[in-house]
């Protein structure tokens, strides 16, 4: 059996790639940006300028000493206009620089490419480029990077899978920064040591499984893989075992089954940092939705508000019944357009009403199918009355926290049950009543 044909469940989910072949636009600067200091998983940074500061593209304009962080950088050059506190669309708080623009985007002295060695001085310049996950996820690369076991980890994962729909913004980085997919590769294997490269792609996407195969046809330790069109084929885990056959339990990190697990934008960015040591100030996005004139992928300085993006693309058709960061099965809604452009947007989507109808729930058939979709072979509907019990052992025994709220179970479900809310909230349970460390 070849590793392809190593499939996981999942969901047949519309694709919608209505922008695929649009190259990105690149958005002219914006008159103001707003950048917010949370934009990684971990606590926020902490703003490094204040109020009338003079700020330039590249500089450095927050930072936090923690583990679990990256800094992050202005995109724009001008004046600092004020610090305001955001909240997040998760709810949190935190800080953000608001930037009036000055049109110029000069760039800070500071960037230049960096001067790199060894491992240590590798995972060094990516924290300083304030490189996070930009597949959605916002883990700090630099981590990612320097695993525990690097003695272990002998195989990198390129994650070009895009499952999700509308989005074709890592399609659009292999078609038009293939060149720098390579170069980021390329630098990954020489100062991690990674012997072997599995890239992972749709077979919904034949012209870029084409290109990166043509491509690395004459270098061994590369093998290109066409996967099943079926969604979550992009979820870490997922990509691991289709392309390596290897299993990342409960508890476990891709890299104690000696893999590396990089987004193709994040790869195809650490090909552009090394040649210019400009650090990760913008972000190719997917515009979408029902409520856009003109969708198009673009690509914004980060801070860039929302409906400046939208503006760019014609502005709404209809006014949005919802928006999100990211895709309709994983992405984040937001409260309102001037939300700014973070770090791992991929895609921001303006749905009309007929996209967001909530259905009515029925009561369970027990028909199976959510289990027959979970790509780890969970029970959602056991899940769900183990959580209505509050029973702890059991949500333990259901292994509640291998979910990765792909929603599958909730798309599958014929009485339209919400599965997928069921097992976030079992998880927040079964959370609250581990004890504290």
């Amino acid at each position: 059996m070849s590793l392809v044909q190593k499939t996981l469940a999942g969901a047949h989910v519309k694709h919608l790639k209505h922008t695929e072949e649009h190259v990105p636009e690149i958005i002219p600067t914006p008159k103001e940006v707003c950048i917010s200091m949370s934009m990684h998983m971990g606590p926020p940074c902490k703003a490094l300028v204040a109020k009338g500061d003079t700020v330039k593209v590249g500089t450095k304009i927050g930072d936090v000493e923690a583990f679990l962080s990256a800094p992050v950088h202005s995109s724009v050059s001008g004046t600092v206009r004020e610090i305001v506190e955001m909240t997040t669309a998760t709810g949190a708080r935190c800080q953000a620089v608001v930037i009036d623009c000055d049109g110029q985007q000069t760039p800070d002295e500071s960037v230049q490419p960096p001067k790199v060695e060894d491992h240590a001085g590798f995972v060094k310049a990516i924290r300083e480029s304030g490189l996070v996950g930009l597949g959605g996820a916002g883990f700090p690369t630099h981590i990612k990077l320097n695993p525990k076991n690097l003695d272990e980890v002998d195989t990198l994962v390129i994650n070009a899978a895009e499952c999700e729909p509308y989005i074709t913004s890592d399609y659009r980085t292999i078609m038009d920064r293939s060149q720098d997919v390579l170069e980021g590769i390329a630098a990954i294997k020489k100062y991690v040591g990674i012997s072997q490269v599995k890239i992972v792609i749709e077979s919904n996407k034949p012209k870029a499984v084409e290109l990166m195969k043509k491509l690395t046809q004459n270098d061994s330790s590369v093998e290109v893989l066409a996967l099943k069109a079926m969604y979550p084929k992009g979820a870490e885990k997922v990509a691991i075992y289709e392309s390596t056959g290897r299993v990342v339990k409960e508890g476990m990190l891709p890299a104690d089954v000696g893999c590396i697990v990089c987004n193709v934008t994040s790869t195809a960015f650490i090909g552009q940092y090394m040649r210019d040591g400009m650090p990760l100030i913008t972000k190719c996005l997917t515009v979408d939705g029902g409520a856009v004139n003109t969708p198009k992928n673009v690509i914004a300085p980060i801070g860039m508000r929302f409906r400046d993006v939208i503006e760019y693309c014609g502005g709404y058709k209809v006014p949005p019944k919802k928006m999100l960061m990211g895709g309709p099965m994983m992405g984040t809604a937001i409260f309102d357009d001037s939300y700014p452009v973070l770090k791992n947007n991929n895609a921001l989507l303006a749905l009309d009403e007929s996209q967001v109808e909530v259905p009515q729930e029925g009561p369970c058939i027990r028909c199976g199918r959510c289990m027959n979709a979970c790509p780890f072979q969970l029970m959602p509907r056991q899940i769900e009355l183990a959580s209505q019990r509050n029973d702890i052992e059991a949500l333990k025994k259901l292994k509640v926290m291998l979910c990765m709220e792909c929603g599958c179970c909730t798309y599958v479900c014929p009485a339209k049950r919400g599965l997928t809310f069921s097992n976030k909230l079992a998880k927040q349970q079964l959370r609250a009543a581990m004890p504290r460390k």
